[in-house]
């Protein structure tokens, strides 16, 4: 029987070192994946305030400090301490989580003329410029999901601020681990949502 070549031999070991790399390759991709649980805001606001079908409202993304600004669930351990939620994340930065909600919100209420992001075509009459100055679990004390969102509607054929105001839900924490955190922020942005949502139909 013809024995193999010797770049037979060296052919054969160097496939099987390429699918032995590549093997390897694939098992530290699976270990790397993560592992975190993913949220998202579900809760709908039930809306009340008067029609202004004639008006248009832009939305654009809310600002928000940087330790907000991510896909990051923020819990306060103190006045000054902050932690993120371990295991845990949102689906999406949360500015642009916010911005989203607000515009279902305001499409849900079927209250407008029209309602979008920036990019969408609007014949804007009006934006909803915001700021989340607060979206955190305290756990100084009894544990509470705190929201506050402060709001500025602008006039945008003239360019000026016609009413601004913060509004703030705190709402306990019921139960305990991520998923209850979660939950209360949940219900805490919806109250802001729906508050948010009435005020400026009221205004505009």
């Amino acid at each position: 029987m013809a024995r193999p070549s010797g770049s037979s031999v060296r052919f054969s070991l160097v496939r099987a070192a390429t699918a032995l790399a590549l093997a390897t390759l694939a098992l530290a991709g699976c270990a790397g994946q993560a592992t975190n649980d993913t949220f998202t805001l579900s809760a709908m606001p039930a809306v009340e305030g008067r029609a202004a079908k004639g008006r248009q409202l832009l939305v654009p993304e809310p600002s928000a400090l940087k330790a907000l600004d991510s896909e990051q669930i923020v819990v306060r351990l103190s006045g000054a301490e902050l932690q993120y939620l371990a295991q845990s994340q949102w689906s999406d930065r949360l500015p642009r989580m916010v911005q989203s909600k607000l515009v279902q919100a305001f499409e849900a209420s079927g209250r407008l003329g029209g309602v979008g992001k920036p990019g969408e075509g609007l014949a804007i009459d009006y934006q909803l410029l915001t700021d989340i100055r607060a979206f955190e679990v305290s756990t100084a004390g009894p544990q509470r999901a705190i929201v506050e969102i402060s709001a500025k509607l602008l006039n945008d054929r003239n360019g000026t601020i016609v009413a601004q105001k913060a509004f703030r839900a705190e709402i306990p924490v019921a139960g305990s681990g991520n998923k209850a955190f979660v939950a209360g922020l949940d219900k805490a942005f919806a109250t802001v949502a729906a508050q948010i949502v009435s005020w400026s139909l009221g205004v505009i």
